[in-house]
Formats: C-alpha cells, structure tokens, sequence
C-alpha cells in the first residue's frame, strides 16, 4: 500500500476519489529548517518544491518501509517565493501583494521505494489573480476565515478561492497539491493502483 506522506486533506481527498488505497501519514520533517537551508543554497522556488517532496518521501519511507509519496508545493510571485500565512492578518497581506498578478504554484511529488527515488514530477502552473476590491477581500476572508491559513496561496480554487482569479492554467489535481495524472500511471506500472 502507499504512504502519503501528508497530512493535507486536499490531497487525500484527490487519492481517495481516485480510488487509490493509501496511508497518510506526518512526515515528520521540519519543513522551516529545510526551506531556510534550501533557500541558503540558492534553490529555486521550483527546485525547493522538488527537493521538499522528496525529503518527506524519504522520512516516510525510514518511518513506514514502505512505498512513500512526498508532496509540496511552493508558491512564485516575480522571483519571490512566499510561505504560507500564518494567520488571517498575515494571509491579507499576502492576497494584496498577489492581487493583480500572475503567479506559479509549483507542484511537486517524489515516490521513494527501498529507501531511494524512484519516480518524480514537478508540475507548475499558472494563476492569475483578478485585481479584486479591499471590500471582496474582506468579504472573502470573513467567509473562509481560518480554514484558508494551512493553504500555501491563502485559497481553495476548489471553492470560492476560484473567484479571487482571472485566469487559471494547469492541472486541476497540481493545483490541489497532487498532480494526479504522471503519479496515476507511476502507481498502476508498480501495482499500487489499479491497472
């Protein structure tokens, strides 16, 4: 059986309507620690997202012995990669700065079998966020509230974060946090989905 090694509900959510049998489990990383050496080493945005997943891929699998999956995703506005809020204050914020932009949510996952990688995808896509008015943000933020601060954009595109945008490209599932379709074809070939 694979391990999702996340705690996200989102990407839960997605495996199990796929019809992939699975165990979540924390990772056990301190993702602070790591995004701040990462970020120390010049990674990119992009690359932090890759080199996160496959770092929670690996303590799942030391936990579990396992066939583990890693997930993150970073966020990219003009060359600044931003976390996620840590409270509703600090999410105004970070929806103001975005508000009339594009930007990238970088999406990645690693699948580590026997202790090592064996398959990996990085998917970014495009968001384009509308210049919306103070007054729909504070509306926004007043209906969605606390639910929103474990969200890396500050939105759930599944639901009425999907009106904060303008324009959207990519793949549904990378925006959710598990590209779905490559990690669908990885698991059938390893027998961890059904084929």
């Amino acid at each position: 059986m694979l391990v999702l090694a996340s705690t996200s509900q989102a990407r839960r959510r997605v495996l199990e309507q796929a019809g992939v049998e699975h165990r979540a489990i924390a990772p056990g990383v301190d993702e602070e620690t790591a995004k701040l050496s990462l970020r120390a080493e010049g990674l990119s945005a992009r690359d932090q997202a890759d080199a996160l997943a496959e770092l929670k891929a690996r303590a799942g699998w030391v936990r579990t012995q396992a066939p583990s999956l890693g997930c993150d995703q970073t966020l990219e506005c003009d060359g600044e990669t931003f976390d996620k809020p840590e409270d509703l204050d600090a999410l105004r914020v970070q929806l103001k700065r975005l508000r009339g932009r594009s930007h990238a949510l970088h999406s990645a996952l690693v699948l580590v079998e026997h202790g090592e990688p064996t398959w990996r995808e990085l998917v970014t896509s495009t968001l384009v966020m509308r210049a919306f008015s103070d007054d729909f943000l504070d509306r926004y933020l007043a209906a969605e509230g606390e639910t929103l601060i474990g969200a890396i954009g500050g939105y759930h595109i599944e639901g009425r974060g999907v009106q904060l945008f303008d324009a959207v490209r990519g793949e549904h599932f990378a925006i959710l946090g598990l590209p779905l379709m490559g990690l669908l074809q990885a698991l059938r070939q390893r027998g961890l989905a059904p084929s």
